[in-house]
This record gives structure tokens, C-alpha cells and sequence, in this order.
């Protein structure tokens, strides 16, 4: 029998397989959308092309231009731009930037949102929206923002440069792994983010032998959603806080900050959560669950090191302080002494070993057994 746990699950609608992008004018119809703000990245510009003229008269205008961490004059001018054309939904097409930015409205507006995701950020999946002013990145949870629809067609990433890919799916990876360890975790979430893992490791694996391999592809956003829903119902902790921080303080890319960092943050809480961290150690085929994840990156080519990121070793020092005085939360307690130790080994880009658990609980959520 499982432990006692309360599991809380998001409604979307998920439509999937390749050729779905022909679907997207349909959905919108099914929502109820008449004029559809669409938003995407340059990077997907003729797709975006094809969606427009597929919504025909319920299109209503078009964004462009996003930026990671969703800087707030971007969100204040989408928000102006979904007002004046008389936008009553938005279509999000791109990564998790552009699906950023649709949130961004989303939050003071409450229109849907439909996304069409190109990479493996897993931002479709989530009520988890985030703002960046002054050098600050605020993030909150609003179901008004949740996509009511996802559309994932696996052939819209097919020309996705080995670089993006490795480094998305860095970020989807790191959903999967926090997911296990936050005080929401429970049983589901847990298997979700397995499955997540397993998906995602054999679909970069894949990738990497061949970037047009479509059913590589298909697992990658396949794991990617999961990895998503995961993080959905589980929420964040000490990585992604680490993360945002570091992004909107230091200007950061998101994606290889999340690769830079996991590695460290895993192996002082993965043995904190047993039994999960014996699955996700299966799922990656590893013995061990931090030097894995080290591993898999090395080998897909993503830093592993926040000082290639271009930080500096003092920016690393403040960091740390500067997350410690926020007050923190973790399933390990850490004071900024550790913290320090753990973004300075992130900066060096060291290779973390087999972790030995250091504190109470080694035994205790996630060790129990589950119903088959």
C-alpha cells in the first residue's frame, strides 16, 4: 500500500502525433476563441505563417518578438497589444518563452491559452507563470494561466539545433528530478516523473545519433509533457528557486543553468527520497542519480558549469548569500555556508560523487512500497 497522500491533477486538453499543427484552427474553434492573438518565436515563423492563415477571420494579431524570463515592458506591451486588437484567446507557438509571454497576459486577463510547443521547456503543462523587473524574477502559480489546450506536433522540432534541444531538455529533466523531492510529491507525481525520465533520456540519446529522427522527437515532447504535469502538481524547490534567481539576477540562459545546477542540488536531496531516486536511476540507467545527470549532459554536449554561463565566482558568492537571506526552504536544510559549496562546485562545473545522505529521513518519503 502506498503512503497517505493528496494528489492534485490540472485539466488540459492534450492533443498529439505528428501533423497536429493542422489541427490548431480547429481547437481554437473548440474553445470558443473568435479572435486569437498569436504569439511565437522567429525561430518557427513559417509555422506561425500556416497558423495564421489557417484561423482565417478569427485571427486577430500577431507577436513576434518574446525574450527568456519574460522581462515586464515585454508583458506590459503584450497586454497593450492583446487590448487594442480585441484578443479573446491567445495561441502560444514556440518555446517556453513565447508560452511565457502568453501567460503573461493570461494572468490579468484570464483569456485561454493554446499552446503549440517547439522545444521541451514543459511550460504548456503548468499554472506556473514567471515576470522579471529590475533584476528580480517573481514566479507564482495561477490556474488563469494554465494552456486549456496543447497541441504537440513532433515535427515542428525536427530543425531544432542539437544545442536548443540538449539544453531543453536539461530544463525538462530538472521538472522530472525536483518533482520527487517537494513537499506536494506523492506516488503519482513520482511515477510521472520516471516515465518523464525514461522518455526523455531515450530521446536525446536517439537525437543525438540522428537530430531528424521523428519518433526521437515524439518521445522527447512526450517526456517533456510529463515532466510538465509532474512539476504541475509537485510545485518547485530549491533547484528551480536557485535557477530563477541566477536567471533574472545574472541574465542567465534558463535551459543550461538548470543543467549546471541539477547535478548538485540532486545529490544533496535525491537520498532523501529513496525509492524514487532508485526509479529515476533506472529510468536514466545510471548508478547513481547526480553523476548521471552530470553524465548525460556532458555527453549531449550542454555546460555543465555556471562560470561557462558567464558568471563569476564572486556573482556565485553573492548569489548564495543573497538566497540564504530570502530564507530557505528545503528537504535538506541549508544554510549559506552549503549553498555556497553547492554554486561554487556548480560554477567550477565538478562532476558531483555518489552522494552520502546527511541528514534525517533517508528512510522515510518515497520508501514504502506501491500498489501494483
Amino acid at each position: 500500500m502506498p503512503e497517505s497522500f493528496v494528489h492534485i491533477g490540472f485539466p488540459s486538453r492534450v492533443v498529439f502525433g505528428p501533423g497536429s499543427l493542422d489541427r490548431v484552427a480547429g481547437e481554437v474553434e473548440l474553445l470558443g476563441v473568435s479572435r486569437a492573438l498569436l504569439i511565437s518565436t522567429g525561430s518557427v515563423r513559417e509555422s506561425a505563417d500556416l497558423v495564421e492563415l489557417a484561423l482565417g477571420d478569427r485571427f486577430a494579431g500577431r507577436i513576434d518578438e518574446v525574450r527568456q524570463h519574460v522581462p515586464l515592458d515585454r508583458a506590459d506591451a503584450a497586454r497593450a497589444k492583446a487590448a487594442e486588437v480585441g484578443a479573446d484567446g491567445i495561441v502560444a507557438l514556440g518555446g517556453g518563452s513565447a508560452i511565457g509571454l502568453a501567460k503573461a497576459i493570461a494572468l490579468t486577463t484570464a483569456l485561454p491559452i493554446l499552446a503549440v510547443p517547439t522545444t521541451y521547456a514543459g511550460s504548456e503543462m503548468t499554472p506556473v507563470w514567471g515576470q522579471t523587473a529590475d533584476g528580480t524574477k517573481t514566479t507564482g502559480t495561477d490556474l488563469a494561466v494554465l494552456p486549456r489546450t496543447v497541441v504537440y506536433d513532433p515535427v515542428l522540432s525536427l530543425r531544432l539545433p542539437l544545442k536548443l534541444t540538449a539544453a531543453s531538455v536539461a530544463n525538462a529533466l530538472a521538472h522530472c528530478v525536483e518533482a520527487t523531492w517537494t513537499p506536494k510529491a506523492d506516488p503519482i507525481t513520482e511515477i510521472t516523473a520516471v516515465e518523464g525520465v525514461r522518455s526523455l533520456r531515450e530521446g536525446l540519446l536517439a537525437v543525438l545519433d540522428d537530430r531528424h529522427n521523428l519518433d526521437a522527437r515524439g518521445n522527447l515532447l512526450y517526456g517533456a509533457g510529463l515532466a510538465g504535469s509532474a512539476l504541475a502538481s509537485a510545485g518547485t524547490g530549491l533547484h528551480h528557486k536557485l535557477c530563477h534567481l541566477l536567471g533574472g539576477a545574472y541574465g542567465l540562459p534558463h535551459a543550461e543553468t538548470h543543467a549546471a545546477v541539477l547535478p548538485h542540488v540532486t545529490r544533496l536531496n535525491a537520498p532523501t527520497v529513496p525509492r524514487a531516486k532508485a526509479r529515476l536511476e533506472a529510468a536514466l540507467e545510471t548508478d547513481d542519480l547526480a553523476s548521471g545527470l552530470f553524465d548525460l549532459f556532458t555527453t549531449a554536449g550542454v555546460p555543465t558549469s555556471l562560470r561557462s554561463l558567464g558568471l563569476t565566482e564572486q556573482q556565485a558568492k553573492d548569489a548564495a548569500r543573497r538566497f540564504a537571506a530570502s530564507g530557505v526552504e528545503n528537504v535538506v536544510p541549508i544554510d549559506e555556508p552549503a549553498l555556497t559549496e553547492l554554486l561554487l562546485a556548480a560554477w567550477s562545473g565538478d562532476r558531483p560523487p555518489a552522494a552520502e545522505h546527511r541528514g534525517p529521513g533517508a528512510a522515510g518519503r518515497g520508501s514504502q512500497g506501491v500498489t501494483r
